[in-house]
């Protein structure tokens, strides 16, 4: 019988996400655990701005991180509307500063991204996934019966590491940090 050596924490691949107001992930979060089958969801809602950077560049995406937060100061995101996942329901955001945010990103890391992250940025909050399309359908016309557009605060950057399941938290970047 082989055995499957575990892969070094430094290469674990890093998530970073963009943190927002505790009212509106308050929200997310409870919408998730309702709308997500049972056993399916390891983490809580979220806002993935990159999906797998190389954990052996942990360094220069940490600094790179920081950097970029201290420079920006929080900002509003507008939660627009509800979207199809096909399998799913997520809530499509709308901000200029954060598709400025990502943009700057994705251009200091091209070389690093992956085919995914190098596409085109759709922001979005997953309230639920994995579930069947008709299921996904009931759920999108219930929510859209009471939703109204919302704003949100960008409050912070994250980076996470992705251990196979559930992600590990590394580190936190306010934004506005350099403002005090």
């Amino acid at each position: 019988m082989a055995v499957v050596e575990p892969v070094p924490e430094r290469s674990r691949p890093l998530i970073v996400t963009l943190e927002i107001d505790d009212a509106a992930q308050a929200r997310f979060d409870a919408e998730r655990a309702a709308l997500f089958p049972a056993g399916r969801t390891v983490i809580g809602a979220h806002i993935t701005l990159f999906h797998a950077l190389p954990g052996e560049a942990e360094a220069v995406v940490t600094g790179e991180l920081a950097a970029t937060a201290a420079t920006l100061a929080p900002f509003q995101v507008e939660v627009a509307e509800l979207m199809s996942l096909g399998g799913g329901v997520a809530y499509r955001l709308r901000s200029a500063d954060l598709l400025a945010l990502h943009r700057r990103l994705q251009a200091g890391w091209w070389d690093r991204l992956t085919r995914q992250d190098r596409q085109g940025f759709r922001p979005h909050v997953t309230v639920q996934n994995k579930v069947g399309p008709e299921l996904a359908r009931r759920t999108i016309e219930r929510l859209r019966q009471d939703f109204v557009p919302f704003p949100t605060t960008a409050r912070a950057l994250r980076l996470w590491r992705y251990d196979g399941g559930p992600w590990t938290p590394r580190e936190r970047f306010r934004l506005g940090s350099a403002a005090g």
